[in-house]
């Protein structure tokens, strides 16, 4: 018998065998140790009811594409509307690609830095969000030692000229990118308040 879940479809007489160690960890996500989960089911922990927060995806399509274009399954970034009237915008791993999913400037570690940082101010500003409402960034880089020195000149320069005071907390890590051209991926949080919001 088949079972059709949203895209997928599930045949109820298979079942997916899982370690000791990803049942423990599944159950303990509220999930069947079994077979696969329909969409919906995780629920969220205690505190503030996730009814209770709206959230919708952010995008910037003047500047690059939605991830499931190409395969990948992720948002650009969140925007999640809090009951209190504060707002947290939260930008996905970020790097140099352009509107149809292509990265821009393989090999340019500085053209990708720009680029990079000129796709999360367009995802910030779809939200009446700038850079001065970032408190974190985490920024991965493909090859630290020899490129951070350059990364923080850049990085800096464009907070400088922004007039950010203080700058975003931040956190560099080298990291296997998505690609392997792209040599930088930035993610960031932004908080906002909201109209009316105290």
């Amino acid at each position: 018998m088949k079972v059709s879940v949203s895209q997928f479809e599930i045949d109820s007489e298979e079942r997916i065998v899982y370690s000791e160690a990803e049942k423990l960890e599944r159950r303990a996500l509220g999930l069947p140790a079994c077979e696969p989960s329909p969409p919906g089911l995780l629920k969220p922990a205690g505190g503030v009811r996730r009814s209770a927060i709206k959230w919708r995806a952010i995008s910037a399509p003047d500047v690059l594409n939605e991830a499931p274009e190409y395969g990948s399954a992720f948002s650009r970034g969140l925007r999640l509307d809090f009951p209190n009237g504060i707002t947290h915008l939260i930008i996905s791993g970020t790097a140099s690609v352009g509107p149809r999913g292509e990265t821009l400037y393989p090999g340019d570690f500085r053209a990708q830095c720009w680029r990079t940082f000129r796709n999360i101010t367009r995802l910030l500003e779809s939200e009446g969000a700038s850079w001065h409402d970032v408190v974190r960034t985490t920024c991965y880089l493909r090859d630290i030692e020899r490129d951070y020195k350059e990364f923080n000149r850049i990085r800096t320069e464009f907070y400088t000229a922004l007039g950010l005071d203080p700058f975003p907390a931040s956190t560099g890590i080298q990291a296997r990118i998505c690609r392997s051209d792209l040599l930088v991926e930035i993610e960031a949080l932004a908080i906002l308040m909201r109209d009316g919001a105290k």
